[in-house]
């Protein structure tokens, strides 16, 4: 593949100072946590470059509001969350290592009741809903991620945050970046897009998003609802890509991303043995109103799936025209 022009400068180039010591702390979660599971929903594909699994290790690197920040965390023993971080946003970053770890993940009234869901939910204690509280650039991944499939999402979301995010700052076992400023964002140019592979409904919609970032950051931080109302409002983004983003953002329980190309089959099947539609999911869903999402991450944790009858689909790749 060639390189957009900031592509080789972003891989080649090293501009982090000499690696300081890290600050730390320590964090003892009041219920079972399956760390792995948890904080690693909000990586984007294997190839993320703003998250990496080391062994017993996960690295994060993010653009929180005090900065870019690397965190490191691990389970030294049963109960204990190791979390050392690096950079200008390292503070800023332990501190939220907890929703990170799903603290705030409310799970008071929730009955599995169908028999798959029992068994997931005994055989997986430790699943929380991890929360960023970045919601651009979880609004921005979300959009990336708009009617294409995952392979394609991914690849593109490295590519753009590979060319134009930072490199994140301390001892990370391969080189991360943290994604884009808002601004950032909004200065990707037009062929930047498609050679990351991104088709302009999407682009345009992340650069006008980007264009009203600040206020939309500080809109969808009151609450869920509106949250809702805010992002749907915007040009490109709908249901779908409301719920994506306040599932990563802020781990909404009950978030369902209506519109999905394999969820409502997947649930329906799972539930039902049938596949379903997405009024049909909803239905289904129903019984859980409050904890919906927890429902369909308990789903995909017991690992049942509808059996694939048609051919594997092979997208063209555009991006050299």
């Amino acid at each position: 593949m060639t390189l957009a022009p900031a592509a080789a400068s972003a891989v080649g180039r090293d501009p982090r100072p000499a690696n300081t010591r890290p600050l730390e702390t320590e964090y003892r979660p009041r219920q079972p946590l399956d760390l792995r599971r948890t904080v690693l929903f909000q990586r984007r594909g294997a190839g993320d470059p703003t998250m990496h699994a080391d062994g017993a290790v996960i690295w994060r690197a993010s653009r929180t509001p005090d900065g870019v920040a690397t965190l490191a965390l691990r389970e030294t023993s049963p109960g204990v969350i190791r979390g050392a971080a690096w950079g200008p946003g390292a503070a800023w970053a332990l501190a939220q290592l907890p929703d990170l770890c799903g603290a705030r993940d409310d799970a008071a009234g929730f009955e599995p009741r169908h028999p798959l869901l029992v068994d997931a939910h005994h055989r997986h204690p430790g699943l929380r809903l991890s929360r960023t509280d970045l919601v651009f650039d979880a609004l921005a991944s979300a959009i990336v991620e708009q009617k294409v499939t995952g392979v394609q999402a991914f690849a593109a979301w490295r590519r753009i945050v590979t060319w134009y995010g930072e490199r994140a700052p301390g001892p990370t076992p391969r080189p991360l970046f943290a994604p884009p400023s808002i601004e950032g964002w909004r200065r990707v140019p037009s062929w930047s897009w498609h050679r990351a592979g991104l088709e302009p409904p999407q682009s345009r919609a992340i650069v006008r998003a980007a264009s009203q970032g600040e206020a939309i950051v500080r809109a969808t931080s009151t609450s869920l609802d509106e949250a809702d109302r805010v992002l749907v409002s915007l040009a490109g983004v709908g249901p779908w890509t409301s719920a994506e983003t306040r599932i990563r953002a802020f781990g909404d329980a009950d978030a369902v991303s209506v519109g999905d190309y394999h969820l409502a089959h997947e649930v329906g099947f799972a539930l039902t043995g049938h596949r379903t539609d997405d009024e049909g999911m909803l239905h289904l869903l129903e019984p859980w109103r409050g904890h919906r999402q927890r429902v369909i991450r308990l789903l995909a944790a017991a690992g049942v799936r509808e059996p694939r009858r048609g051919a594997r689909l092979h997208p063209e790749d555009h991006r050299a025209r």
